[in-house]
């Protein structure tokens, strides 16, 4: 099975049937401009946004951790409810899916072991936050995980949680869905589903295969 069927087999219902993976609606993510950037916010925050044009407005997220593990296997945006007819892998400006071979994917590279989902509006905000603080701070200037994401994942008695959203800009409503990676460093890939009118239901970055 490959990996996309085996997305569709497990994506394609309201529900996951898998005892594999519990899952977990974390609230909803802004998008301004239906411009959808994932990425590792601390390596790759210049990702474009995939090609697809998606809505705009508030959606559900949803994490589906490994049980085994406790480890985050996949995120979703949900997007509408309407009935599945197809899945294709998502892909940015310049991405030929007929230009991969078998086994590849497009994704992105993860190695701070942290991922997002985060509109192209919200992306700039962070960028503008990060040279704000550089500028304001110089030297001790600790870099943009301690600056501001740090917070949200960690406290004086440990962990707080494995995601979270955060705002970078008061002025703009758009938030970042930040969240650990699967085990770890990697190459992850999102898929888009398609209803009867080719519009999107939902997108799902896989970061642990769970069959």
């Amino acid at each position: 099975m490959t990996h996309i069927e085996n997305i569709q087999k497990l994506f394609s219902k309201d529900f996951v049937e898998s005892p594999l993976l519990e899952s977990f609606e974390t609230g909803k993510i802004y998008l301004s401009s239906g411009k959808l950037v994932a990425c590792d916010p601390l390596i790759t925050n210049d990702m474009l946004p995939f090609s697809e044009e998606f809505p705009k407005g508030d959606f559900s997220v949803i994490v589906h951790k490994e049980r085994e593990s406790n480890c985050v296997a996949y995120t979703e945006i949900i997007f509408n409810t309407a009935e599945i007819v197809k899945w294709k892998l998502a892909t940015t400006k310049g991405q030929n899916i007929k230009e991969l071979k078998e086994g590849e994917v497009f994704g992105y590279p993860v190695e701070s072991g942290m991922g997002c989902f985060m509109d192209a509006d919200t992306q700039g905000s962070l960028n503008e936050l990060e040279q704000k603080l550089y500028q304001n701070k110089g030297g001790d200037f600790m870099g943009i995980y301690e600056e501001f994401f740090h917070e949200h994942f960690f406290d004086e008695n440990g962990a707080i949680d494995q995601y979270a959203f955060l705002k970078p800009a008061e002025a703009h409503p758009g938030t970042i869905f930040a969240f650990e990676t699967g085990y770890g460093e990697g190459f992850y890939a999102s898929y888009i589903a398609y209803d009867k009118d080719q519009s999107p239901v939902k997108i799902i970055t896989e970061f642990i295969e769970i069959s």
